[in-house]
Formats: C-alpha cells, structure tokens, sequence
C-alpha cells in the first residue's frame, strides 16, 4: 500500500504536464455609438402674452331708492336673483297716490268745463260786437277768459300727468338687468322718496358683459404703446385687441375679451395704468368683486421653436442643448431662452429647426461622444377609462 500512493501521484502530475495550455482571455470587444433619441422642432407662429393681476367688476351699479314716500307692501324678488330690467322689486302703498289721481281728475274735468264756458263766450264776440251789443273792453275780456281756460287746462293736465306718474312710482322697478341684492327694507317699513333723504332698498349689479381692470406697469405700458404706434399690434381704439382672463379653480385661460381703453395717465404714486376690458359673461361664472388673472399680447406674431424645459442643461448662467454634430457625436450648442409659452420654453437664438436634439442619455453623455440618433417615440396614449361593472 505504502508503495502504491507514490506511483499515483506520479502518474497524475504526468497526465497533468500532457494537457494542452489554456487559451488566453479574448480581449473586451470595443465599444460602439451609444443609441440616444433625438427631436427635430418645427418653427410655430407663436406671440408673447403678459400676465397681470385683475379685478372683476359690474359695467353698471345701480342703488335702487323709492321716487314717492309711504310704507312697502310687497317685495317682489329673492335676494341673489336675477332680475330684468323694468322688473317690479318693491311695491309701496299705492292708495296715496291714487287719491291724488283722482282729485287731479276732477281739477282736469273743471278746467276743461271752464275751457268750454270761455270757448263760447269768446265765440260770439265778433257777432256782438257787429251788433254794438257788447264794449271792446267785455271783448277782450272775453278772449282773455278764454285764453286763461286754456291754460288752466294744461296746468290740469299736468298735474294728473303727475299724479300718474307718483302712482307708477309706487312699484319700484329695476332700471337694469342683472343680479339683485338682499332687501334692506321689508313689508311695514316706511320710506323716504324725499329728494336727498331717500331710503336705499337693495341694489342691482349688472352680469353680461363684466369689465376687468389691471393696473399695467409703465414700463409693459410703454412698450405696447411703441408697438401699436409701429403698427405690430392693434389700437385698441380702432380695433379689438383680444385679453384672456383666468379665474380661481379653473386650469386654463378659458374667458375671451376685448380691451377697451387705457386711462389718460400713468399714476406717479404707483408707476402704473389702469386698463379696462370688457368680458362676455352668459353663464355668469364672472363675479362682480373677484380678482382673476388676465393676460394680453405683449409682442406682434412670430415664428419660434418651442422646446420642453426637462431637455435644457445649465452651465453657471449658461443655457444650453445637447444636439448631434455634423460627426454623429454629442455636442453642447448654447441658447438663449425666452419666454414660457404653453408649458414651453421659446428658443430665442442657438438652434435651426435642422439641428438634431438629443432627448435620453443627458445625465451620463459626455461631450464629443460618438452616437447613434433615434427618432424620439410619439407620447403613450392615455388609458381609456374602463366602465364599472
């Protein structure tokens, strides 16, 4: 046994030292283009638009007071309803009033019987006379009767027409349409119609249209001014220049207006402006009181390209793209930026809608790095919503 283990190990270095060498490692195959996707943008007639704080007010504001005193016997509308204009709002105690109707009938029906009196009297006249029945003083006494029965009659008639209109006045109406305030007075309560010492009853503000004001900086204001004089945008005075509002809760500008004027100065106190729009408002969703945004051209039409802010890389104050050079590899191509429009930002100089913009890869590509340009794929299309079952 002893004997035999020598011979075994023996024989296995033997065999060993027979084998073949191993084959070397292949060496690591060199690395090829890195693949990246690329966007190409195509030029969009696009204009500036500026943003302002706003407030939303009534074209027409009306305090609605009584026109004859007594006590109100009715109120005729809900607080917070829409009312047309010549709408009943209050009616007061009309029994008043037509009393003094009646007692002006009854003056209109004298004068009138004293007007037909004199009509016969001055009638004959021209006959007594020829007649020397009567003087040229009972003459002109005559046709000065008459003249005097004339206008007691118009003295009359007026002042029935003035007793008509009191009576009319003891339904107090709305002189404009829009929306009504909660009643300050109810059934009971006497009021004033008394010149300067009326009683105020509610009020009524106008819905459709609504005016917006802003106050414009004087620095924006005097740059549209340049602009409307140089003809790259409208005179509000001649043409409608188009705003946009946007109102608390609502995501997008969804209110189209018009400007209508500037004030005649800018205020020194504030460095501003006032402008006023007018907004459509049929459905009432503008309310008189509210603050809103409001926006309106700031440049005449343009063509720009638009590029999505996640693809603009900052060096110090540097902006810049990655773009595929005319040699298929990475290169940094500054820009210059304006403004944002419709979520995107407006590339002012840098970059010709023929330049190739590298969309993946921005955080490990280094520039001058070869690479293989593939179309950026469309956007997935949002899910459709699946029925309950």
């Amino acid at each position: 046994m002893k004997l035999l283990l020598p011979a075994l190990a023996s024989a296995t270095l033997l065999l060993a030292s027979c084998q073949p060498p191993a084959a070397p490692a292949a060496a690591e195959a060199p690395r090829g283009p890195m693949p990246v996707t690329v966007l190409q943008l195509q030029p969009r007639q696009i204009a500036d638009w500026d943003e302002f704080s706003a407030r939303i007010e009534p074209t027409d504001s009306v305090e609605i007071r009584p026109r004859v005193t007594g006590y109100i016997n009715r109120v005729a509308f809900e607080s917070g309803q829409l009312v047309k204009a010549g709408d009943v709002l209050f009616e007061v105690d009309p029994r008043f009033e037509e009393a003094s109707l009646a007692v002006a009938d009854a003056a209109l029906a004298q004068a009138q019987a004293r007007l037909l009196s004199a009509a016969s009297e001055a009638k004959r006249v021209d006959s007594l006379l020829a007649a020397r029945a009567i003087s040229n003083e009972d003459a002109d006494t005559r046709r000065n009767a008459l003249a005097a029965a004339q206008a007691g009659v118009r003295s009359a008639d007026a002042s029935r027409n003035l007793a008509v209109l009191n009576l009319d006045f003891t339904k107090v109406r709305s002189p404009i349409s829009g929306r009504v305030s909660r009643a300050l007075q109810t059934p009971g309560n006497y009021v004033s119609g008394v010149a300067g010492f009326t009683t105020l009853l509610t009020s009524v503000v106008s819905v459709d249209p609504m005016h917006v004001y802003a106050s414009v900086d004087d620095a924006s204001y005097l740059r549209y001014a340049k602009l409307i004089r140089e003809k790259t945008l409208a005179d509000p005075t001649t043409k409608r220049v188009p705003v946009e509002l946007r109102i608390e809760g609502e995501d997008g500008w969804n209110h189209q207006g018009y400007i209508e004027s500037f004030d005649n100065r800018i205020d020194a106190a504030s460095g501003s402006i006032t402008l006023r729009a007018v907004f459509p408002n049929p459905d009432g969703s503008l309310v008189a009181g509210s603050f809103a945004g409001l926006r309106l051209p700031g440049s005449g039409s343009y063509q720009a390209l638009l590029i999505d802010e996640k693809y603009i890389g900052t060096n110090q104050d540097v902006k810049y793209l990655m773009v595929v050079s005319a040699t298929s590899t990475a290169e940094i191509r500054p820009v210059k930026l304006g403004r944002n429009f419709e979520g995107q930002r407006v590339i002012l100089s840098g970059l010709t809608p023929e330049d190739r913009i590298i969309t993946s890869g921005l955080q490990v590509l280094a520039p001058g790095a070869p690479v293989q340009a593939l179309p950026t794929p469309p956007p997935a299309a949002a899910p459709q919503p699946v029925a309950a079952q």
